[in-house]
């Protein structure tokens, strides 16, 4: 039970903690990318839309994920609490609670990386949104 239990704090967790940075860092890049934007390198506005949505979907995955990932790590936790109880044949109010209470941080540590993930990607995809529009304005209406 004790693999089961790491699994689910040091796998898990570490799991959303590592796809969160990874997210966090495609977002940084491509802010970065968007300020530095020259609309001359882009023959036209499909090859444009296809440098600006560069990595996107990372962030988008990971928001759609990441809950679902913190999920798996509470059922694992539940599971480890009913066996821990099925085991040591005590049903103790405070352990089942305990117990119970450390499989939902797994829940929690998903929503907390989602949440930011959709917010970033939101941000991204209108400023992605903003960007062609201007390009299109440039160019004229021929652009898109």
């Amino acid at each position: 039970m004790d693999a089961l239990k790491n699994a689910v704090d040091y796998g898990i967790i570490g799991l959303l903690l590592g796809l969160s940075l990874w997210s966090v860092a495609v977002a940084v890049e491509r802010w970065l990318f968007y300020r530095a934007i020259n609309f001359s390198r882009y023959p036209n506005v499909q090859v444009l839309e296809i440098a600006l949505t560069k990595r996107l979907v990372i962030i988008g995955t990971v928001a759609a994920n990441a809950p679902y990932i913190g999920l798996l790590g509470t059922v694992l936790g539940i599971m480890m609490t009913f066996h821990t109880m099925g085991t040591s044949g005590t049903m103790a109010v405070n352990t089942i609670m305990i117990g119970l209470s450390l499989a939902l941080k797994a829940t929690a540590v998903g929503l907390l990386v989602a949440i930011p993930c959709v917010v970033m990607n939101n941000i991204l995809r209108r400023r992605v949104s903003e960007l062609l529009t201007e390009y299109k304005v440039q160019h004229g209406s021929s652009a898109g």
